[in-house]
């Protein structure tokens, strides 16, 4: 199957929730929940992407001729294929589509990122099952993935870190922003926001690197910064948790220039392309997430679409390469870019 044919198919099963757009840009699906929308008013998942288009590329060909540039990305230690990752999703069949639920959606994606030389990071649920069924999935496979975990209950976080160490899982991490998600919120204090000293707390507890997703703001890096993270996520939850947020596009540069190489940066929200992973590059982030158009490609055609998704994404990102002279990803830099 081509990207077209995916795309074609999984509308077939995520419909009407998830049209499978060409261009999955949030304007579809607005604020349709259930469904990949975000939020009320319904359009920062739409300005996630259209913030990203905003950025233009510097072409420079007087230079050295790159011919295959080295996308190559080392994490904690560890090399992988590209700093294109997949982004944690939950309840995929609620949002999607009945073909999954979350724990057949995490096994097939945790081995298909990993065929791939990638990893993914998977979700977590009030069911206990999905995060353990993850962390199982995971050890089958070389403990190759980032289980992330809710802000749940200090309680909660630590038997599930416990799952984690006693798997020898690669590394962990917090959605902290997922203290807004209404389901969340009607658990009173079993969830919530979490103190910089109770961040601290957690990290120590878990023993490996430890990413804390949801920042925004240069303070909150800072914080994570001080909490002892290992990696910080710019994200807004795809507008999923609050209305009248800046886009990340709008935020990384400022974040990354207040904590760049005191923890690894990754971005998410509205990228599509593997230009859009050069612009993330040069605005700073060390890596990307994906989520929403795996989803779409793992409905579509299951690990074959993961493959094809991240084929598209890494040959667009070796061609932005090429025409900026950048032959490595230590040659990308903010001079590439004009906002």
């Amino acid at each position: 199957m081509d990207y077209k044919e995916i795309l074609e198919s999984a509308r077939k099963q995520t419909a009407p929730n998830c049209m499978a757009c060409p261009i999955c840009n949030g304007k579809a699906c607005g604020n349709n929940i259930p469904g990949p929308g975000s939020k009320f008013p319904g359009n920062a998942a739409a300005r996630n992407y259209e913030k990203w288009q905003e950025i233009f590329v510097n072409m420079d060909t007087l230079c050295e001729n790159v011919v295959d540039p080295d996308v190559s990305f080392e994490l904690f230690g560890r090399k992988f294929a590209a700093p294109i990752f997949v982004a944690p999703l939950g309840a995929v069949d609620m949002h999607y589509g009945p073909k999954y639920n979350d724990q057949r959606y995490n096994a097939e994606l945790i081995k298909a990122a990993a065929d791939c030389g990638i990893l993914a990071f998977t979700g977590d649920g009030v069911n206990p099952d999905i995060m353990r069924d993850a962390v199982r999935d995971s050890a089958a496979n070389g403990g190759l993935s980032i289980p992330t975990i809710k802000p749940w209950s200090r309680e909660i976080v630590f038997e599930k870190l416990d799952m984690v160490v006693e798997n020898e899982i690669f590394a962990a991490a917090m959605d902290v922003d997922a203290a807004g998600l209404p389901f969340l919120k009607k658990l009173g204090g079993k969830a919530g926001s979490k103190t910089v000293e109770q961040m601290r707390e957690i990290i120590e507890h878990a023993r490996r690197p430890f990413i804390i997703k949801g920042i925004m703001t240069v303070e909150g890096a800072k914080k994570a910064v001080e909490a002892g993270a290992s990696g910080i996520v710019v994200s807004n939850h795809g507008g999923r948790v609050q209305g009248g947020v800046p886009s990340t596009a709008e935020v990384l540069g400022e974040i990354a220039e207040a904590v760049k190489g005191q923890t690894v940066i990754f971005v998410d929200g509205g990228i599509r392309s593997g230009v859009d992973v050069f612009r993330a590059l040069a605005l700073g982030a060390d890596a990307v997430l994906v989520g929403r158009p795996f989803a779409t490609m793992m409905y579509g055609a299951g690990a074959e679409g993961v493959r094809i998704l991240l084929d598209k994404l890494v040959c667009e990102l070796k061609g932005t390469m090429g025409m900026c002279g950048a032959a490595s990803l230590a040659d990308i830099s903010r001079k590439m870019i004009r906002i």
